[in-house]
């Protein structure tokens, strides 16, 4: 069972804007203790793996929080009635691939003690070259194609340091084991 070990007693938005809404909750622990916990509530998003020919499909931009450009794979929030077809508008729109078909490895949290964001990862296959559709905000993206061994080290070399794509890259791993 999941019973909460930490009481809300209050909360509060801090900040809100289309992409998150930052909270602050007074709590109550389990000896009685308060304390405060800040916390993003996020939509939940989608990760693609675009997989084709033993490689993936990359995107790289620049992530300002981390004042760098950034290697990963496609991923984000795309309006649509289901996760799976949000992930089709988002594979689509930031390559330009459409799958002929999307295998759902999983779940994951995407920053479990600070972020209510959870990812689904699809694995797409199948893959249909088309023009991109990117957002305004991702002017500077680009893509490639890289092998899998060049993908791993890309990993080894800290290329690759987005932490949902390391997490979704090891649940392709295990659902090919």
């Amino acid at each position: 069972m999941n019973h909460p070990s930490i009481r809300q007693v209050s909360t509060e938005v801090i900040y809100s804007n289309t992409w998150m809404t930052l909270r602050e909750d007074e709590i109550e622990r389990p000896d009685g203790s308060r304390g405060v916990y800040g916390y993003l509530e996020r939509p939940n998003a989608v990760l693609v793996i675009p997989l084709e020919d033993d490689g993936f499909h990359l995107v790289e931009e620049y992530r300002y929080p981390m004042r760098r450009r950034s290697w990963s794979f496609p991923q984000g929030f795309a309006p649509a009635p289901t996760l799976e077809e949000a992930a089709r508008q988002e594979l689509e729109q930031e390559t330009g691939l459409c799958p002929a078909a999307l295998t759902l490895l999983g779940t994951i949290d995407v920053a479990h003690a600070i972020s209510t964001e959870r990812s689904n990862v699809y694995l797409a296959t199948g893959l249909e070259h088309g023009a991109s559709a990117r957002e305004h905000s991702e002017q500077d993206m680009r893509q490639r194609w890289v092998p899998r061994a060049e993908f791993e080290q890309m990993v080894r070399a800290g290329a690759v340091r987005d932490a949902g794509s390391l997490a979704a890259y090891t649940l392709f791993l295990l659902s090919r084991a």
